[in-house]
């Protein structure tokens, strides 16, 4: 075999993905703007680990893994105390340790570094199959590790990188899954062996869990052709219902049976569907509308996390707002805008709480879409600022949220797939505004909006003002978004059904 931890890793979670990997790349979904962002935020958590292990040696990386194996027996035999990226290959299984510590008499404790917030079983596995190998080849092994961030963790004036991370003793769950590795090593090999035809595997929960496969969309959409909106996509119907109706080749919504068991919101979302008609709830629509008094201030703002929090009384992970968009809605139809996008590199988060309080009096109705979020947002500021918190927090008071006659379903149509998320009733109700959104440049999603921002400071004065340009107008369309949305919902008034 030819392993690596990553490949025994993916193997754990579906061995057609292992094959896959290993044969029939072509077919994985390339990893996204997100999936991208956590692999180098992996890479700056697993450097800065290193330093709870002072002066240790580096193996640098180089395709020629032979190279590394012998400058990591050269570092054990030179009595060094930490090794960075120790590699070891035991019948053609690689493993690179992200930290190793040699203690006296050959015995080593293992360390691995994730980016993650607690200890996943995927980690056990991944520090597992590091275990096996270096016993093998004979080492007496200490102790094995999960080195995590800890969420709860707020930064002082400085880093402190021992109450940063923690250090979570795995040993035991790692032991505990050695008798089963070969067996694991075998399978795996049995399949690897046959480069022709890949596993007959179905889709299950190993396809989301503990990660989206890179797979899926082969094995879901190519393959069995299930329809972006499917049985799966059932507001809360339990994975035994949605087995039951698979195991009957039913995946399309139109082709339940009407006599199914479900309960009376899925039985009623399922109907809507296969009618393929809108209903609205005039009375309904007419009572959120009128609940909203002018001017309406549309208000939503951009977040950026931080693995590694960088500005005092911050935690790892923590929503830090760095931007906002505010659509002024008046009664006669005239619409003013206000923004703000802190500078890169400071704490943004003083600044837009005094221009909140600058820009949104505290007596108006100020409106969002999934209100929790800027209501936490913020709170967030009102607690850290307590001379602007009376102000902040009754903003908050006044807000109200446009998702409601989505979610409480006085608007549906099938185009919303059953969704009450802005991503489908945006395209449902102002399709031009999807195609606005494609049209953008640099930045087209709040993925890439975050991203965007927490690069900023890596970008030449030229392109940082024409990032910063395209996130002001990205944020600028998803409130003049929620302008429209509400608009639509004033014209429903009056009507009950429309097909």
């Amino acid at each position: 075999m030819n392993l690596s931890k990553s490949l025994y890793t993916k193997g754990i979670q579906c061995s057609k993905a292992l094959w896959l990997k290993k044969y029939n790349k072509s077919v994985l979904t390339p990893p996204d703007d997100s999936a991208l962002a956590r692999f180098e935020t992996g890479n700056v958590v697993g450097d800065l680990a290193c330093e709870l292990f002072p002066n240790g040696i580096e193996i640098p990386y180089t395709t020629n893994f032979d190279e590394m194996i012998k400058q990591t027996a050269k570092y054990i035999d030179d009595g060094i105390k930490y090794i960075y990226e120790a590699t070891f290959n035991f019948n053609g299984i690689l493993v690179l340790v992200d930290v190793l510590e040699i203690h006296e008499d050959s015995k080593v404790s293992i360390y691995e570094v994730k980016s993650s917030s607690s200890v996943k079983d995927i980690y056990v596995h991944d520090t597992s199959i590091q275990y096996y190998v270096l016993e093998q080849l004979g080492f007496s092994i200490v102790s094995a590790n999960v080195v995590h961030i800890n969420s709860s963790y707020v930064r002082g004036d400085s880093l402190e990188l021992d109450e940063l991370f923690t250090i979570a003793d795995v040993s035991d769950e790692v032991i505990a899954l050695q008798e089963n590795i070969p067996t694991t090593l075998k399978e795996f090999e049995t399949i690897l062996e046959d480069k022709i035809n890949e596993p007959n595997i179905d889709i299950g929960k190993h396809c989301h869990n503990p990660y989206v496969c890179d797979a899926k969309d082969y094995c879901w959409n190519t393959q069995r052709a299930i329809p972006e909106y499917s049985i799966f996509n059932i507001f809360n119907l339990g994975s035994k219902k949605q087995i039951e109706l698979y195991s009957q080749g039913i995946t399309k919504i139109e082709d339940i049976p009407d006599d199914f068991a479900m309960t009376a919101n899925q039985a009623q979302a399922v109907e809507n569907y296969k009618s393929k008609e809108t209903f609205i709830n005039k009375e309904k629509i007419k009572e959120f509308v009128d609940t909203l008094t002018y001017p309406i201030y549309h208000l939503d703002f951009e977040t950026f996390q931080q693995a590694i929090p960088e500005f005092k009384g911050i935690s790892p992970y923590q929503q830090i707002p760095f931007q906002y968009s505010l659509h002024i809605e008046y009664e006669d139809g005239t619409l003013e805008h206000k923004e703000y996008l802190a500078l890169d590199g400071i704490d943004p988060r003083e600044q837009i709480a005094k221009r909140l309080v600058a820009d949104i009096p505290n007596d108006v109705t100020v409106l969002a879409y999934n209100m929790s979020f800027e209501k936490g947002v913020i709170k967030r500021l009102a607690d850290l600022y307590p001379k602007l918190s009376t102000h902040l927090l009754s903003i908050n008071e006044n807000m109200k949220d446009l998702m409601i006659p989505f979610q409480k379903k006085y608007y549906v149509t099938p185009s919303m797939n059953g969704s009450y998320s802005i991503k489908y009733v945006l395209p449902a109700l102002v399709p031009e505004f999807a195609k606005a959104y494609k049209e953008l440049d640099g930045v087209q999603n709040g993925s890439q909006a975050m991203n965007a921002f927490a690069n900023l400071g890596k970008l030449d004065e030229v392109s940082k003002e024409k990032m910063r340009t395209s996130l002001i107008e990205y944020c600028k369309l998803d409130t003049l978004a929620m302008v429209k949305i509400l608009e639509k919902l004033k014209e429903f008034k009056g009507v009950i059904k429309r097909d």
